[in-house]
């Protein structure tokens, strides 16, 4: 019986789908934020707030890593491309979003050279805004020399039952599990 409804639970959550809410505030060489997994919409499950104290032991950890072989990896990953660009497009149409709002602070030391990017991020804005009716994304220039500050709030709702199959279908695929296998002999 309980393995009954442990079952159920299961299939319940894949249903309703899990929220992934991210919010974030940059400025200057300070990052703050916070990232939230939950399921049926209000319940907590993951909750990663930064910056925290273990992060600073991870930041010692990594410096002792070693290099790995990207060129092995990539020539790995070159007959997957066309598997992981459907993968990419079904994880999409799974997820929905329920809000994006960011807002980038983008300077340089050349006023011309802060003019003329601050140009192609509103371009690039003008672009993705209309997308979707609940994204703003926006940017101001900031002219008092280099800055890339930024602050935000994202939120998601992912359905895993979609994911399902072309999760399976990707894992079959011979090409991918040697990338698979790469990737991990590579650690």
């Amino acid at each position: 019986m309980i393995i009954l409804i442990i079952i159920l639970f299961i299939i319940i959550l894949l249903i309703i789908g899990i929220r992934i809410s991210l919010e974030y505030n940059k400025k200057g060489s300070e990052v703050k934020g916070c990232l939230k997994i939950l399921i049926f919409k209000k319940l907590k499950v993951y909750s990663l707030n930064w910056p925290s104290e273990d992060n600073k032991e991870k930041e010692d950890d990594k410096k002792e890593s070693k290099d790995r072989d990207f060129k092995k990896i990539f020539e790995l990953a070159k007959p997957c491309f066309k598997d992981l660009k459907n993968y990419l497009k079904s994880v999409l149409k799974s997820m929905k979003i329920q809000k994006i709002q960011n807002h980038l602070i983008f300077g340089m030391d050349s006023y011309a050279d802060t003019g003329e990017y601050i140009g192609i991020i509103w371009a690039i804005c003008a672009i993705v805004n209309p997308m979707h009716k609940k994204m703003q994304i926006s940017a101001e220039p900031s002219f008092t020399g280099s800055v890339l500050d930024g602050y935000g709030e994202n939120n998601l709702e992912i359905y895993p039952l979609k994911l399902i199959v072309p999760t399976v279908k990707l894992i079959l695929n011979g090409d991918v599990r040697k990338l698979i296998r790469g990737v991990l002999d590579e650690r």
